[in-house]
């Protein structure tokens, strides 16, 4: 069975607590590639997010991490793109929820509110957390990717 494959990306006030991440996620047995920043010198985190959910949508079967202070940016410019359902999360049973009714393929973590702790424990949460296979939430999900046009490669 291949490793799942975790796809991350982090502002300059993500840096830390995705390098600590990083770490974790390698420790627990996931495939993990690293789309920035690579120091917390200052960056545009939308450039970010849009490198990480391209490679998410070309990546089979890949989940994506997105970090910034607050998670609000990077879960925004992510769900600019069709195909992408980025949830920002502040507690683990919204981290359970966003995978299983919601079928989120990226978390949004933000790096200044919570500990690293808290932060491993809802990532965690929610990549055990299968999306579910009720037809009203596969409906609901199909009903919010035809809301978006497709996803211009090079957008950003």
């Amino acid at each position: 069975m291949s490793k799942q494959l975790i796809i991350i990306g982090s502002d300059h006030r993500g840096y830390k607590l995705k390098q600590e991440l990083i770490k974790w996620l390698n420790r627990n047995k996931y495939e993990v590639k690293d789309y920035g920043t690579d120091s917390e010198k200052s960056v545009d985190y939308p450039k970010i997010a849009a490198r990480a959910v391209n490679a998410v949508l070309v990546q089979d079967k890949a989940l994506g991490v997105l970090i910034c202070s607050s998670g609000i940016g990077m879960s925004m410019a992510a769900n600019r793109f069709a195909g992408i359902r980025a949830a920002l999360v502040y507690n683990r049973e919204v981290a359970k929820h966003t995978r299983e009714h919601n079928l989120a393929n990226v978390i949004c973590l933000a790096a200044d509110h919570f500990s690293l702790k808290e932060q491993k424990k809802m990532l965690s949460d929610w990549l055990i957390t299968k999306p579910t296979k009720k037809e009203r939430y596969l409906k609901r999900t199909i009903m919010m990717d035809e809301l978006m046009p497709p996803s211009c490669p090079g957008c950003f």
